[in-house]
């Protein structure tokens, strides 16, 4: 008989259910390929549905993208080394993100309201794709009876319009009048925020509605001031038979370097004091609290809950909790 040395490793050990036989002389190879199938690459469904009360949430992928060097946009007043750290904490590479972009429909019951309307069809590579979702999620764009601004970022107002016509033809229109009353003066060739605004927003301000902190939109719809991302930047509650969930918007952009360091500046925040005191105040509440929200840039389907995680936050995805 001839002696067969085996080194096994734990993981082969696993993988091989716990044994492994091996006869003098026996090769073990790999059987044949019958079919040459082809790798399909990254699959992710356009929409996520579930229920708040009565109310049922449907959060729409506008699109998701692959960027690099994060440090350019978070944590931009820490040092390379303290940013490595916090990502490889949390399993996630320093120098690579993905970023999604999520509008929210919500269906009331005697409204279908949506929030935030993407980039825009022929937009940026990888997003543009909202109306696509919307359609997939069960709704046309005429059945849209209010479209809510959380604010006046590109990759919320983009999809506003198509061929110089609005896209939601038979919606009203509300949001913060803080934001539109920075943004919508402004000379439109001063900036690129600026000129979307007067393509896109401007054209519709005469079905607006302009809301203050506490304003409705509709019954257990309700605005609430988190500026600093944006002058007006607002965040959305719904309530219904009892329950509660927190539309966020962009008040946290990314689900470790906004929560867990709240206090990390973010390059979109146009007040980055304002906005990362706005962070701590609305973590905390939705922590204490124990309630759910959607975040526009939170890993689809965005939505989640948050813990106290030391002097920070920490992320807690759902999972079906609000699909019982």
């Amino acid at each position: 008989m001839t002696s067969i040395n085996v080194n096994l490793t734990r993981r082969g050990a696993l993988l091989g259910g716990g044994g492994l036989i091996i006869g003098a002389g026996m090769a073990i190879t790999a059987g044949p390929a019958f079919a040459a199938a082809e790798q399909q690459g990254e699959m992710v469904r356009p929409v996520a549905r579930f229920m708040v009360g009565d109310f049922e949430v449907t959060t729409l992928l506008d699109g998701a993208v692959t960027v690099g060097e994060p440090q350019n946009t978070f944590g931009m007043n820490v040092d390379a080394d303290t940013f490595a750290a916090t990502s490889a904490d949390n399993f996630i590479p320093a120098d690579t993100f993905k970023a999604f972009f999520t509008p929210t429909v919500v269906n009331t019951g005697s409204e279908l309201i949506l929030f935030d309307t993407g980039v825009g069809e022929g937009g940026r590579p990888a997003r543009g794709n909202m109306r696509a979702a919307l359609q997939s999620a069960g709704y046309s764009p005429e059945q849209v009876d209010v479209v809510v601004l959380t604010h006046m970022h590109p990759d919320h107002i983009g999809g506003l319009m198509e061929a110089g016509a609005p896209a939601f033809p038979n919606a009203r229109y509300v949001t913060g009048r803080a934001e539109y009353d920075f943004w919508a003066p402004m000379d439109p060739g001063s900036n690129g925020v600026a000129r979307l605004v007067a393509q896109n927003v401007v054209p519709i301000a005469g079905n607006m509605t302009f809301l203050e902190d506490g304003g409705s939109v509709a019954p257990g719809v309700t605005a609430m001031a988190a500026f600093g991302h944006t002058p007006g930047h607002m965040t959305y509650m719904l309530e219904s038979n009892g329950q509660q969930l927190l539309l966020v918007a962009d008040m946290a952009n990314h689900y470790v370097w906004s929560l867990a360091k709240p206090d990390w500046e973010v390059r979109f925040d146009m007040d980055k004091e304002a906005a990362a005191a706005t962070r701590r105040r609305v973590l905390a509440m939705l922590a204490a609290d124990r309630l759910p929200f959607v975040g526009y840039h939170m890993p689809f389907p965005a939505a989640g809950y948050v813990e106290v995680d030391g002097n920070g936050f920490r992320y807690v995805p759902v999972s079906y909790q609000l699909s019982l």
